[in-house]
């Protein structure tokens, strides 16, 4: 059943402001992140036998979009499901796989298990975090801080500024591994011969 519409101009002004709320974090997360773990992060996810990526709610679903990112570069990824990874999914990691984790405050419950399996197992454990001082952080091999003003909604609680801060890291992430792996774009050409770009590229 729907509720009642308060018909307002402000609703306006807050989808706007969602704008200038976002870029400012984004803005900040990049000032704010250590290059020499950025670094460390771009070093081992090139050299990773294997990717996964972990995170619940938004976070899960930015992963999805990490491991496709991942994949569009020629490294194997996948979204390693934090239900299915404690049921046996954790199989997938092995030492010298890369498990890159999200959770904003760092105490995500079915993450802690997760990290726990894959430092055991002998992966490297990437976070991207707000705290760095958290359970999951101190689990972590390699820390990556975002910083959030608040999220875009009255409330401050949808997952929305760092659901965009998330993915602008995991855009950096690939952009300097672009560079670092020497990517050129005829591999690209040969593992997306689909759309318009699969078509452009594979034309020339």
């Amino acid at each position: 059943m729907k509720g009642n519409f308060v018909m307002k101009e402000e609703f306006l002004d807050s989808a706007y402001n969602a704008f200038k709320i976002e870029s400012e974090s984004i803005l900040a997360t990049g000032e704010g992140l250590d290059r020499e773990e950025f670094r460390r992060a771009v070093e081992a996810l090139a050299k990773a036998d294997r990717i996964a990526a972990a995170g619940c709610g938004h976070s899960g679903i930015a992963c999805r979009h990490f491991a496709h990112l991942m994949c569009c570069i020629d490294l194997p990824a996948r979204f390693l499901s934090p239900a299915e990874a404690v049921h046996g999914g954790l199989g997938y990691l092995h030492e010298g796989d890369v498990l890159l984790i999200v959770s904003r405050g760092g105490k995500t419950d079915e993450l802690i298990p997760i990290a726990e399996v894959a430092r055991t197992k002998g992966a490297t454990v990437i976070i991207v975090t707000e705290k760095l001082e958290s359970p999951l952080a101190q689990l972590s091999d390699i820390k990556l801080k975002m910083t959030i003003s608040r999220e875009c909604d009255k409330y401050n609680c949808q997952g929305t500024t760092s659901f965009a801060v998330t993915s602008a890291i995991f855009d950096a992430l690939q952009t300097a591994l672009l560079e670092y792996t020497d990517y050129q774009n005829e591999t690209f050409a040969l593992i997306h011969p689909g759309g318009a770009v699969g078509k452009r590229l594979n034309n020339k």
